[in-house]
């Protein structure tokens, strides 16, 4: 599942620290990934099915991914891809953002950053 350990404690002032708040808070719906991650296509699939837009930020082709990967992993308390973010907050990986489309849950999360077509 695109595994990165813990790679010692991230500095959470960092410029990529700040990019990724950013990020998240500019876009109702991001995705970090890596391109060859079966499971970050499967939870950008379920968000394609809905025609949302989502923002994909592909950490194995970025020189600070790593970094990235690391940051996301303190935030989120998980350090694989996909971390999916919706409307500000962190949703989980595939398998959340699977149940949560289940449920019915992932569109009412889409609405309320009006972002559902």
């Amino acid at each position: 599942m695109g595994n990165a350990g813990p790679s010692g404690p991230a500095d959470m002032e960092s410029a990529e620290a700040k990019y990724i708040q950013q990020t998240v808070k500019d876009n109702c719906v991001v995705i970090f990934s890596k391109s060859y991650c079966p499971y970050c296509d499967e939870a950008d699939k379920i968000f394609k099915r809905l025609q949302v837009q989502t923002t994909k930020i592909e950490l194995d082709d970025r020189k600070d991914g790593e970094k990235l990967q690391n940051i996301l992993g303190h935030m989120t308390d998980a350090y694989t891809v996909p971390r999916v973010f919706v409307n500000g907050k962190c949703i989980g990986g595939a398998s959340e953002t699977k149940q949560l489309h289940k449920k019915g849950q992932l569109e009412e999360l889409i609405k309320q950053c009006g972002m559902c077509s």
